[in-house]
This record gives C-alpha cells, sequence and structure tokens, in this order.
C-alpha cells in the first residue's frame, strides 16, 4: 500500500523534483543512473509502468487519490504520494496540474542504435530537432504509422522531458529510441552497416518524390528529419542515399516537422 503523505511545507527535499529541478538536472548527465523524469497524465504515467519504468514518487490533487489516480496508486505499492489542494499544488509547481497527476521515475537505461534496430525495417531519424512539443509529435505518429525505431542526434531535446513525453501520449515508451553520439558520418556508417538506406527529407532540385516507388521497395529506409527552422544540414544531405519531398499546393513552401513526419511515415511505412 501506498503512503499518502500531506504537503505542509513546500520546502521539503522530497519536492525538489516537481518544484525546483530543472530538466537538465533531472536528466544528470554527469551520473546518468541517477536521472529521473517526470510523468505527466494517467495515460503516460500507466505507459511508462507498462514498459518497466521505475517510480520513485506521485503527486496530485487529492481528490485523485480515489479517482483518476486509483489504479496508478494501486500499481505503484510503497511509493510515496505527495498530496495537496489544488491552489497548494499550484503554488508549489507554478502551474496547475490540468492532467492531475504526476510520477516522478527513473530514467531507464538508454539504448544502443544495435538494440533499437534490430528487427527493424522503417526508423526515423531526427536531426537537431530542439522543440519537446515537435519531438513528443513525432514519436505519436512515429508508434501510430509503422515506424519501428526512433533515433535522435545530440542536438535534439530530450524525449523524456516533461511536456515530449506528455505529446506523445507515452508513445515515447513504446517505440524504441535512443541517441547517436556522432552525428552525420559515424551514424550513417552505423546505418549502412545495418543494412539500412538513408532518405533525407529535403527540398532540392534532385529530390524525388515521396511516392516514388523506389522509396517503398526498400527492404531497409531511414527517414531523416531535420530541425525546426534550418531543416536539415547539407552535410547530411550528401551523404544520404535518397533527397525526398512532399510536393507542395498553393505557394507553400514546406511543413512543420511534426506534420512533415506524419505524411512520411505514412507514405513510407513497410
Amino acid at each position: 500500500m501506498s503512503d499518502i503523505i500531506e504537503i505542509t511545507d513546500f520546502s521539503a527535499p522530497e519536492l525538489d523534483v516537481y518544484a525546483r529541478l530543472t530538466e537538465a538536472q533531472l536528466l544528470n548527465r554527469f551520473e546518468p543512473a541517477k536521472g529521473m523524469f517526470i510523468a505527466e497524465s494517467p495515460k503516460v504515467i500507466h505507459r511508462a509502468l507498462d514498459s518497466g519504468c521505475q517510480p520513485v514518487s506521485l503527486l496530485m490533487e487529492r481528490k485523485d487519490i480515489t479517482g483518476s489516480a486509483r489504479e496508478i496508486i494501486a500499481r505503484c505499492p510503497g511509493v510515496p504520494v505527495y498530496t495537496a489542494d489544488e491552489e497548494l499544488l499550484c503554488n508549489l509547481t507554478g502551474y496547475h496540474l490540468t492532467r492531475g497527476v504526476l510520477c516522478a521515475m527513473r530514467r531507464p537505461k538508454l539504448k544502443t542504435v544495435e538494440e533499437i534496430c534490430a528487427g527493424a525495417k522503417r526508423i526515423a531519424v531526427l536531426e537537431n530537432v530542439m522543440n519537446p512539443t515537435n519531438v513528443g509529435a513525432i514519436l505519436r505518429s512515429a508508434a501510430a504509422l509503422g515506424m519501428d525505431a526512433l533515433l535522435l542526434t545530440p542536438g535534439c531535446s530530450d524525449p523524456l522531458y516533461r511536456r515530449s513525453a506528455r505529446v506523445s501520449m507515452g508513445t515515447v515508451f513504446q517505440i524504441p529510441w535512443t541517441f547517436t553520439l556522432s552525428w552525420p558520418e559515424e551514424g550513417m556508417r552505423q546505418l549502412a552497416g545495418l543494412g539500412f538506406r538513408t532518405a533525407a527529407m529535403a527540398l532540392s532540385d534532385d529530390s524525388v518524390s515521396i511516392d516514388d516507388p523506389k522509396l517503398a521497395a526498400e527492404e531497409k529506409l531511414a527517414i531523416v528529419l531535420g530541425s525546426e527552422g534550418d531543416g536539415l544540414t547539407d552535410t547530411t544531405i550528401a551523404q544520404c542515399d535518397y533527397t525526398v519531398k512532399i510536393p507542395m499546393y498553393h505557394g507553400v513552401d514546406s511543413l512543420n516537422v511534426a506534420a512533415a513526419s506524419a505524411v512520411a511515415f505514412w507514405q513510407l511505412r513497410k
């Protein structure tokens, strides 16, 4: 049974994870084994638990103990549950808990590229996608539209940032993902060694249309998407096997990277 703890002291160190630690501090790059993240909303927490993530504590409004969080509490025996009324929690976190429940969890060990690509036919590669909302939306599309795994370059926002995990609707815990340590040279060589051909999503004179039959025929394909502002680097585009465009109309030159990912994943799924 979980220990229900009424919040009386906002300065208690066990509440730092919810109120005072930044995302970078939670990540703890210097001691990865001690890293944590915050899962927000019952759906995200359930999917994190389903994937084997270890809960450390829960924070919720008092009404949620017997409401939306009842099943979560039952799944987390012995985990402390911090609670108070909505107004007090808003003072602690600085915002209203519109989704009711927060859960501090241990970060899972990061997988290798080989591990996430084992058996994969279609993967997505994100190059320097820095907006957590976009990363979360791309994860959700990747899980829903047939991608087997997701690879992120070091310049990307972390998929376990609170907003990213929430926007993904917890699919961050359902689709394999990891970071590549060196991109593009080493990362490209690694993908080629694993049998993947690479498709850079970019507008250029030699781009092929996304419905080109050659793309669909590839046994293993990595779909490479670039940053929100500048897109893919010239170096990455030059090293990819294909440069691929989504045909546009009415003078629109491009789509947001999250929207483009959904189109690409659907069209190029295996």
